[in-house]
């Protein structure tokens, strides 16, 4: 449980960043800080959940992409997930919104390098 609660707020912050460098990734949230604080973490829960379920699935079927690109394709990967995840909180009428493709490329790539300085400093315990 604890591994799970670390791993959100890992990735809330990852988001965060990407939110605070990118202009094409927004949380327009007018209200108070701890409104847009909690849509924020359950941004990162619906981050976590497209990651858990949906990516493996796709990554198993673009394998020969990722043999052919020897990796390069993660990143158009990471960029799907990105704009699902903007996709699904419209859906649960979050404000969280990515604008377009390169954006959310862009924006994967802070988000994997954020995510994985803190996943290395942060305690991993199941």
């Amino acid at each position: 449980m604890t591994n799970f609660v670390v791993k959100t707020l890992a990735n809330a912050a990852a988001l965060a960043v990407a939110i605070w460098l990118l202009a094409g990734i927004t949380l327009d949230d007018g209200s108070s800080m701890g409104h847009r604080t909690l849509s924020l973490i359950l941004v990162a829960l619906i981050f976590g959940l497209v990651n858990f379920i949906v990516k493996p699935v796709v990554r198993l079927l673009s394998l020969p992409l990722f043999v052919l690109t020897l990796g390069l394709f993660t990143l158009v990967v990471n960029a799907a997930m990105l704009l699902l995840t903007s996709w699904l909180a419209k859906q649960f009428d979050l404000s969280f919104h990515v604008d377009g493709f390169w954006t959310a490329v862009v924006g994967a790539l802070i988000i994997s390098v954020v995510s994985w300085a803190l996943n290395m400093v942060l305690p991993d315990k199941n």
